[in-house]
C-alpha cells in the first residue's frame, strides 16, 4: 500500500476486524490435524485442494501413519492410494515422504517452530509455513491465499501486485492485537462471504466499510 494510511483509514481498518473479531473470537483452520505434523501434513496437501477434500483424504491417512517415522515406514507409493483423490496428489506424496524423512534426521522428529527451517522442507513454501505457524501460536503470520489476496484487495487493505506484497501491506495495517487471527478472518470471509464469482455483499457484516460494495450492489 502506497504510503501510511491516514487516521479515518486507520479506523476503518480497524472497525474491519473488530467486527470479524465480534462474529468469530477464536478462528481456526478448517484442516483436520492432532498434532504439529498432521497440521503440516494437511497443509501441504491442501495447495490447490479444497479443505473438505484434504480432510477426507487425512481422515484414513492419519490412522495409518500420524508421526514422521509412520509416514517414512508408509512410503512414498503408500501414501499415493490414500491421497489420489487431491490434485497434484504424485507431487504432494513425494514432498510428504520427504519433508518426514528430514524431520527425523534434521529435527528429531519434531516440526521446527521457526519460517527458515520450514521453508527448508519439501513442499513448505512462505504462505503453508505462514499457516503452520501462525496456527500453532508461533508466529503472528498472515499467509496469503487467493482468498486473502481477493479479500485484501476489495476491502483496499492493500494494492499490493504479489502475496509477498499483500502480505506485508497487511502486516503493516492490520491493528496489533489482531495480527493472531487476521489470516483466519480473511480466509473465512473469502471462502464464505466475499466470494470470487458474486460475492454476498448483503449478508457481509463489514459491508458497509467495504469501498468495492458499490461496483457488486450496482449503487
Amino acid at each position: 500500500m502506497a504510503g501510511k494510511p491516514s487516521a479515518r483509514e486507520r479506523r476503518r481498518i480497524a472497525a474491519i476486524f473488530d467486527r470479524f473479531a465480534a462474529a468469530a473470537p477464536d478462528p481456526r483452520t478448517e484442516l483436520g490435524y492432532a498434532s504439529p505434523f498432521t497440521l503440516l501434513v494437511a497443509v501441504v496437501l491442501s495447495a490447490q485442494a479444497t479443505d473438505a477434500s484434504v480432510n477426507k483424504a487425512t481422515a484414513r491417512l492419519f490412522q495409518v501413519a500420524d508421526s514422521p517415522a509412520a509416514m517414512v515406514a508408509l512410503g512414498e507409493a503408500g501414501l499415493i492410494p490414500f491421497i489420489a483423490s487431491i490434485g497434484l496428489f504424485r507431487a504432494k506424496a513425494r514432498n510428504v515422504a520427504a519433508l518426514s524423512r528430514l524431520l527425523i534426521e534434521r529435527h528429531g522428529g519434531e516440526v521446527p517452530l521457526n519460517r527458515e527451517a520450514l521453508e527448508a522442507l519439501p513442499g513448505v513454501g512462505r504462505k503453508t509455513a505462514g499457516v503452520v505457524l501462525n496456527e500453532l501460536g508461533a508466529e503472528a503470520a498472515i499467509a496469503v491465499d487467493t482468498h486473502v489476496f481477493r479479500v485484501a484487495h476489495r476491502l483496499k487493505l492493500s494494492d499490493g501486485k504479489t502475496p509477498v506484497q499483500v502480505e506485508a501491506d497487511l502486516m503493516a495495517t492490520t491493528p496489533p492485537a489482531r495480527l493472531t487471527h487476521a489470516h483466519h478472518w480473511l480466509i473465512l470471509h473469502g471462502r464464505y462471504v466475499c466470494v470470487a464469482r458474486r460475492p454476498r455483499c448483503e449478508t457481509c457484516r463489514v459491508a458497509d466499510l467495504c469501498p468495492s460494495r458499490p461496483l457488486f450492489l450496482g449503487v
